[in-house]
């Protein structure tokens, strides 16, 4: 990922709160007939000291395959973004020296995915991401509200993994490099038509 330094994220705290806020993934391989890239949800969990990453794939999708244990891969986790109009500037006004741009947040996660054992570990982690995922509900859902013979059969359709994470980086593209009062503008105009968290982002790094 091309890195400038005006935009390199480098607080770990931040880095791990955007993947947690932002779980589903692109995660992309490279084998021998090329890259493969697959879209799943991927739940962060820290052990023993390593940040951890875990997931499954459908069992009909064969990238699983290149989870052998020795093939690196990273995950993508994309936040808030959103095209930024010239027309929001200050400066276009001034000058007209101003070009659109796309402003985002992008983590991206490296490490070299395990097969997760069928049976109590590949349950674990599908526990884990429906616990996660339900727990803002007022009444979770269990996988064991689920007839128990239903999940077995439910389990044999899919392959759990886990991806210690060796390197994290991330990139917050959002206008650092502009004038207080062009990405003010821009952050009113995303506030505008509904793009709030994109805008917060904008304005709590103007204030850093």
């Amino acid at each position: 990922m091309y890195l400038p330094d005006e935009f390199r994220l480098d607080d770990r705290d931040r880095i791990l709160d955007a993947i947690a806020a932002n779980p589903f993934a692109a995660l992309a391989t490279n084998g021998p007939e090329g890259p493969e890239l697959t879209h799943l949800p991927l739940i962060l969990r820290q052990e023993a000291g390593e940040t951890v990453l875990y997931g499954h794939f459908a069992r009909a999708n064969p990238h699983w395959k290149a989870l052998d244990g020795t093939t690196p891969a990273v995950a993508a986790f994309r936040g808030p973004h959103g095209y930024i109009s010239p027309s929001w500037y200050a400066t276009k006004q001034e000058t007209g020296k101003v070009v659109p741009t796309w402003n985002y947040l992008i983590v991206h996660a490296r490490g070299i995915p395990e097969r997760l054992e069928p049976g109590r570990d590949s349950r674990g982690a599908i526990d884990m991401l429906t616990n996660t995922m339900e727990q803002p509900r007022a009444e979770p859902w269990r996988t064991d509200d689920a007839p128990e013979r239903y999940m077995e059969v439910m389990m044999r359709g899919i392959v759990a993994f886990r991806m210690v994470v060796t390197d994290l980086s991330a990139k917050a593209k959002l206008s650092q490099n502009k004038t207080e009062a062009d990405i003010t503008g821009a952050a009113s105009e995303l506030e505008a038509t509904g793009q709030g968290e994109l805008a917060g982002l904008m304005r709590a790094a103007m204030a850093e």
